[in-house]
């Protein structure tokens, strides 16, 4: 037998008197969200404008300075020229290696000239980019593994760890300077005779080593906090069912550390990208050590509009890699953490 279902009566309350109507729910907590948000707008502004005036002016004003010449004497005339647009003329001049001829025009920059140290700058900034975050990443690994674990004094090893982070990195550079004498550390532990900051490969060795025990406690603070989220209970469950410690490694710590792992590489190859002080202090650029970033110092002292095109380039470079890092490496694991998020439902 079918019951007929009427409107919902409006209940009166319990002492009597006159019933009480609810409005809707959602008008309130509409409003309530709206003025929410304004407040937050409000609160973000000073904020907002700030970093506008930090990050964004130098930015566009670097990018304006780029498109115009540098004041100096003309090599064609041999008189004095305010500057002017140059269009993209400096990053011709850069990428194409490329400097003023006496006689008007461009030439190929000689060697030595830091017109010509583009590429190879290139490709020392890459290359101590990939080797000091390789090492950084199994050494920051193997160190936040051991300090994932329960032992005694395990708070003494992370403070001790993390010692050489926090010293400056011009520190750093003067210290290693001392280890890499020729009379040094470095030389009397191995029974050696090297001039570690005197020809190409012992300087850049020399910078890798420095870099890599500056910036491994940084990895391993990184790695270290991914570690300590993933569950015990998952370990326990995986020992009950018989794997080996390789297998915990390889199937639970790598996939549930892979976000934390990302974003400390995608950290450390940004800042590796901008390297600067510590291969300055310790080679001053010489013997092929010199960086994208020593290169536009450099380049400051004979041109600002130059060398706001060099640094525009720099952007551009890590702007890239970042693109590249979270694109493709981060778009990997958001679509891993939404097919482990639907296969929990």
């Amino acid at each position: 037998m079918a019951t007929e279902l009427g409107p919902t009566p409006v209940k009166g309350p319990a002492s009597g008197g006159t019933p009480v109507h609810h409005g809707p729910k959602g008008v309130g907590e509409d409003n309530k969200i709206l003025s929410q948000g304004k407040w937050a707008t409000w609160l973000l502004a000073p904020t907002i404008i700030a970093l506008g005036i930090v990050i964004v002016y130098p930015i566009i004003s670097a990018i304006v300075m780029s498109f115009q010449k540098d004041a100096g004497l003309d090599p064609a005339t041999g008189l004095f020229t305010a500057g002017g647009p140059a269009g993209i003329q400096n990053y011709v001049n850069w990428l194409g290696q490329q400097c003023a001829a006496p006689g008007g025009g461009t030439v190929a920059c000689p060697p030595g000239t830091l017109g010509g140290q583009f590429w190879s700058a290139t490709g020392t900034t890459f290359l101590f980019t990939v080797i000091t975050v390789t090492f950084e990443t199994i050494l920051g690994f193997w160190m936040a593994m051991i300090m994932a674990r329960t032992f005694k004094g395990r708070g003494l090893v992370r403070a001790a760890v993390l010692v050489p982070w926090a010293i400056p990195t011009a520190v750093t550079a003067q210290l290693w300077l001392f280890i890499f004498a020729f009379e040094g550390i470095a030389n009397k532990l191995f029974n050696a005779s090297i001039l570690w900051t005197g020809s190409e490969w012992p300087a850049k060795w020399a910078v890798i080593i420095a870099d890599t025990w500056k910036t491994t406690p940084f990895m391993a603070l990184l790695i270290l906090a991914g570690l300590q989220m993933i569950p015990a209970d998952v370990y326990e469950a995986a020992k009950v069912d018989g794997a080996t410690a390789w297998q915990r490694f390889r199937l639970i710590t790598l996939p549930l550390v892979k976000p934390a792992l990302m974003v400390a590489i995608l950290f450390r190859t940004l800042d590796a990208l901008r390297m600067f002080d510590l291969p300055y202090i310790l080679t001053g650029g010489a013997n092929n050590t010199t960086t994208l970033s020593i290169l536009v110092i450099n380049q400051i002292r004979q041109g600002f509009n130059s060398a706001a095109a060099l640094s525009t380039i720099t952007f551009i470079i890590i702007f890239l890699v970042a693109f590249i890092f979270v694109r493709f490496l981060g778009a990997n694991v958001v679509e891993q953490s939404g097919a482990t998020g639907k296969g929990k439902k």
